[in-house]
């Protein structure tokens, strides 16, 4: 699961960003937000059978105790392949729409706000965040995405829950507000997201934290070639003199420049 929504927002993130005209990297925010929110809707396709799988596995012993109460015929438990092969596929992605109502917009907060406070709290220390501060930025991250998308996550909750005798039955996402809202009220929608915020932050700021440490020591791949017979831009000097100091990048312009026959730096003693 995060491993499809690190690696989609980072591909994505890449594709987007520019060099500006000083040669550093950047990114508009609403690309940020649609990287992580095209992160968030590319895990729902994978691990939404999974999770509706999971939560039927999970709720089968209280559905059993239920039964035994009532004085009705208890089944026998289902493995996760039979509950699988009795749901089908389109039983597999019920609630794919909550999901995504939850996790798009999760995405779409959590990466940019990860991305900004890593930089804040950084600052201009040299070699990358530290560990430390890599884990603060994840957890901080973490509490806004996960508070503020609890109502998608307790529609979703409902929507694949098996309804039991007397329970309330849910026909789609409206329905299913609307019910919530009618009968429970509006602080039905953020039931649990205590616990949520203190489920996802710690656990995000612990998988970002590896994440990029594991990637500091990955070699970096950059294919990048500066064109030949065109115009040089910013990104052009980046990828050229990416590691070098100004002098030697001035002078390196000024010897090119009389190798042309014009000096350009004249009377500096290099």
């Amino acid at each position: 699961e995060k491993a499809i929504k690190l690696t989609v927002n980072d591909m994505l993130r890449s594709i987007f960003t520019e060099f500006n005209e000083f040669g550093e990297k950047q990114i508009h925010f609403p690309l940020e937000v649609f990287s992580g929110g095209a992160a968030g809707a590319c895990q729902v396709i994978v691990t939404n059978p999974l999770e509706i799988t999971k939560i039927r596995l999970q709720i089968q012993g209280e559905t059993d105790r239920l039964l035994q109460v009532a004085g009705k015929e208890v089944p026998p438990p289902k493995s996760a392949l039979s509950i699988a092969k009795e749901l089908g596929i389109s039983g597999l992605y019920k609630g794919a729409g909550a999901c995504l109502i939850r996790d798009v917009p999760f995405s779409a907060i959590y990466f940019p706000a990860y991305a900004w406070l890593k930089t804040y709290l950084q600052g201009d220390a040299e070699g990358g965040a530290s560990a430390s501060n890599l884990l603060l930025a994840g957890a901080g991250a973490g509490v806004p995405a996960a508070f503020l998308t609890t109502p998608a996550d307790v529609i979703k909750t409902r929507l694949q829950v098996v309804t039991r005798e007397g329970e309330v039955a849910y026909t789609g996402i409206r329905d299913c507000t609307a019910k919530i809202l009618k009968y429970e009220g509006i602080t039905a929608f953020f039931k649990g997201s205590g616990m949520r915020v203190f489920r996802s932050s710690p656990q995000f700021g612990i998988t970002l934290v590896s994440y990029e440490m594991l990637s500091r020591l990955m070699p970096a791949v950059d294919n990048y070639s500066p064109p030949t017979n065109a115009p040089v831009d910013a990104k052009d000097f980046h990828t050229a003199f990416q590691s070098r100091g100004i002098q030697d990048k001035a002078h390196d312009i000024d010897s090119m420049m009389k190798n042309m026959g014009v000096g350009i730096i004249k009377g500096v003693d290099w």
